[in-house]
């Protein structure tokens, strides 16, 4: 059965107020009362899994300031996009160690960037770790919701992610159910991988509003499916018995008429959704109001309008709104 009330997941820790990944981020959810913490995976060159919104790095760290690493400047072609800039596979973690957090929304949210160039990035066992003492220090089970990045890209170039998870994982004692896992991707294939080799963990596809999994397009071409297939009737009982649940663009919830969340709940799938954002830069065009789109909007008018749906779990980046208006 659905909940009563949804998850509340701080979305890459707290990053309305601190740069996101950071521990201060962390920490700053796990005080603020979130059910569970999202981070993000992806690899260094050694095969340590580092937490960042993504493998290309200059918009969240101080990498460009470091002389030392102006020649790992490259362009590179991930999921089907050209990007440029410094990312995680051309470094091994000691080097990336060096690096310090910065806040990847500066314009919007300028208090977190004051704290900018103060935190190393975080490894993905810092946070198994992070997240148990929180648990016992706060008297509260606290669980963590796992995105995979960009693992079809990370399996081309010899760096398999999967491995890598179970790894720290079980090394961590996340592995066998003693506190709440999710693991999440936009791409289902490395899902379907982890849940063979017995991880006790809840598997959620995420849904973007548009496009094509990128591991289907490697995999078929031009006759992948695309996300919207799979959130039709039809699609959602292809996922019956594949993973638990869905995590869909909030666009697709708010869309007049929608019903997925009681289709998804028929089908025995829980659904959450991102990101819970209260900033007129993210909000509905029907929510938005004035003073520029670093104020605040009617967050609770859209929020209400999510909640209304019955879905299982939101993922927020200011943890105390979302706590105190979902609960």
């Amino acid at each position: 059965m659905p909940r009563r009330s949804p998850l509340v997941i701080g979305h890459r820790g707290a990053p309305g107020y601190r740069p996101e990944h950071s521990r201060s981020s962390y920490e700053l959810a796990l005080a603020m009362g979130v059910d569970a913490v999202e981070p993000d995976v992806v690899a260094t060159k050694d095969g340590v899994l580092v937490l960042r919104h993504e493998n290309e790095i200059s918009g969240t760290t101080d990498v460009a300031d470091h002389p030392e690493f102006a020649d790992r400047r490259t362009t590179k072609r991930i999921d089907g996009a050209d990007l440029t800039g410094w990312f995680t596979e051309d470094f091994t973690w000691d080097e990336l160690a060096t690096l310090r957090t910065r806040e990847r929304l500066p314009r919007i949210r300028r208090s977190s960037a004051t704290f900018d160039d103060a935190q190393p990035i975080l490894r993905l066992t810092d946070l198994l770790d992070l997240v148990r003492a929180g648990s016992e220090e706060h008297g509260r089970e606290i669980g963590i919701v796992l995105e995979i990045k960009h693992a079809t890209y990370f399996q081309s170039i010899g760096l398999d992610l999967a491995p890598l998870i179970e790894r720290d994982l079980r090394a961590g004692g996340w592995a066998d159910g003693e506190l709440p896992l999710i693991i999440e991707c936009f791409e289902s294939t490395i899902l379907e991988r982890l849940r063979t080799v017995g991880i006790a963990a809840s598997f959620v596809y995420l849904i973007e509003a548009s496009g094509t999994p990128y591991d289907l397009v490697a995999a078929l071409g031009d006759a992948a499916p695309r996300y919207a297939d799979v959130v039709t009737p039809a699609g959602l009982d292809r996922l019956v018995g594949r993973v638990d649940g869905i995590s869909v663009s909030k666009k697709m919830l708010l869309a007049s008429g929608s019903t997925l969340v009681a289709d998804a709940h028929a089908r025995g799938l829980r659904v959450f959704t991102w990101t819970c954002r209260p900033e007129n830069a993210f909000l509905d065009r029907r929510f938005r109001t004035g003073g520029g789109k670093a104020a605040f909007g009617d967050f609770e008018g859209e929020w209400q309008a999510i909640a209304d749906t019955g879905l299982d779990g939101v993922f927020v980046d200011h943890p105390d709104l979302g706590v105190a208006f979902f609960r």
